[in-house]
């Protein structure tokens, strides 16, 4: 793209949430980060093999990723195979759908100068189908309600809305990382009147810079998250309960302290990072300096080491079997499937609190066992 977008779909989860911070974000530099840059190289070998896959001519860009490794390779594939099966059963209904790779979609109709880019669209009689490609494996993406993948679909409604009869459109997340394909299924009708009623009056504030700000989850993609005043009221309200030790407290409380807990552990870590930064430009904080953290010890030349050990008389290396991820990418999925599947399992999980809304189903509790007994 040859511009960054102020109100863009990736965006969109944050600045409907919080319109002004659209505007607020402005003043800040967009540093990128390895993972952003991470992602982009497998966005590219996507583009290159789903080209490839369909017959179209691409030029091979591998020597020129600098992320590139078997994991990155294995995704690629996966998802070429995914949009692959997709199309299979699209032509049992439509014998010629479009296949748009890497589309630019304009959702200015909506948002002011709002566009992204399509990883995958496929247009088939009634049906549109948008496919976005998550590299990331930190957080699970759902494309229920997913504000980007709205945003995408308007843009390639735009497109096609006139040629074809569309009745419903299909968004799905791919996120191989994390095994995870997310799909979420609407009306036409329902995506315009979403357009309508939420997205066009809430992109106006955020374009004019106006509107509310307002705290929450969405906090973490923003620019502005360590400095924000609005984040830092929403989090010291915690203060009220003077951090009591919990027999102190009910468990009304505790589920209240529960509910911004990780927020506030958020909160706290971008403000130790962000006055870390400024303090090593020279600002002072009162109260406090920057030294020197403690690091740990490491060979100067690990070849050095393995022949001074070698000619010593011991061994140097530590032997061990392959990790399930490691022995994947040695074996490769089909060879370790074939070899392995009958002797792997999967233990139970540590157990971990969370919020109702959870889709996961929830553990026995030492009561229900006993109740069961």
């Amino acid at each position: 793209m040859s511009r960054h977008a102020l109100l863009s779909a990736s965006s969109s989860h944050r600045w409907l949430a919080c319109p002004p911070s659209a505007k607020l974000c402005e003043k800040y530099e967009d540093k990128g980060s390895e993972y952003a840059a991470e992602g982009t190289a497998a966005h590219t070998l996507c583009e290159y093999k789903l080209k490839t896959s369909l017959g179209i001519s691409a030029e091979n860009p591998i020597e020129n990723l600098s992320f590139y490794n078997e994991e990155m390779e294995s995704c690629a594939d996966d998802y070429v195979s995914y949009i692959s099966e997709i199309l299979e059963k699209t032509k049992e209904v439509c014998s010629d759908p479009i296949v748009l790779i890497e589309q630019r979609l304009d959702f200015s109709k909506y948002v002011p100068e709002g566009f992204g880019t399509g990883d995958c669209v496929i247009v088939a009689d009634d049906t549109l189908t948008v496919i976005d490609f998550k590299y990331g494996k930190g957080v699970e993406v759902s494309a229920e309600k997913n504000p980007q993948m709205l945003c995408y679909a308007l843009g390639a409604l735009e497109l096609f809305d006139c040629l074809y009869d569309i009745e419903k459109i299909e968004m799905t997340i791919f996120q191989p990382r994390r095994e995870h394909i997310s799909t979420y299924t609407l009306s036409k009708d329902g995506l315009i009147s979403w357009a309508e009623n939420v997205l066009a009056p809430t992109a106006k504030l955020a374009f004019e810079g106006e509107g509310e700000f307002c705290a929450g989850e969405h906090c973490r993609f923003c620019k502005a998250k360590a400095e924000c005043r609005k984040r830092a009221e929403y989090n010291l309200k915690m203060a009220k309960y003077d951090f009591a030790m919990p027999p102190t407290l009910d468990n009304i409380e505790i589920s209240a302290i529960l509910s911004k807990a990780d927020e506030l552990i958020s909160w706290a870590g971008d403000i130790k990072e962000y006055a870390l930064q400024r303090a090593l430009c020279g600002e002072i904080f009162p109260g406090y300096k920057v030294v020197e953290g403690r690091s740990n010890r490491k060979y100067t030349s690990e070849d050095a080491v393995v022949q001074k050990v070698k000619e010593a008389g011991f061994d140097p290396y530590e032997h061990k079997v392959l990790g399930i991820t490691a022995m994947t990418k040695l074996l490769g999925k089909t060879k370790f499937n074939e070899l392995l599947s009958g002797l792997i399992h999967r233990p139970q999980g540590k157990p971990t609190l969370v919020p109702e809304s959870d889709k996961r189903e929830p553990m026995n509790t030492a009561i229900e066992d006993f109740k069961e007994e």
